[in-house]
């Protein structure tokens, strides 16, 4: 089954910059499998050495974190949207993402967020 997978900006390394990819598998075990033997290194990057998702990644298959699911046993259906998610551990407070400060001057710099905030806003990576 084809995926698309969409790929952080720090983990384009491994896929020559290409911001999405094409993976194969009918879980995400699978499909993470692929991207490892497509583009070396990478897996590394998403899984811990026990093989579980790293603390500061999420995955998402379409919208479902795949924390709340089945993990790495989550089903990935035919053109299903895989999104991976790096957070920062930053200081005390624990992981943040960067997000585009909200304001009027599009040369403001990233705000960080604290993970658990509660915020409105849409992120794209790309």
């Amino acid at each position: 089954m084809s995926v698309s997978v969409r790929v952080p900006t720090i983990l384009r390394t491994y896929t020559k910059d290409a911001a999405e990819v094409t993976a194969e598998g009918d879980t995400l075990k699978a499909v993470l499998a692929d991207l490892e033997a497509n583009y070396p290194g990478i897996q590394a990057r998403i899984l811990d050495d026990s093989g579980k998702v790293r603390r500061f990644v999420n995955v998402y298959v379409g919208d479902e974190d795949v924390r709340f699911t089945e993990g790495l046993d989550t089903a990935v259906a035919d053109g299903s949207q895989i999104s991976i998610i790096l957070l920062s551990p930053v200081g005390e407070r624990g992981p943040t993402v960067a997000v585009l400060a909200a304001s009027r001057n599009p040369r403001s710099p990233a705000a960080p967020v604290r993970a658990g905030s509660v915020c409105s806003a849409t992120v794209t990576c790309g």
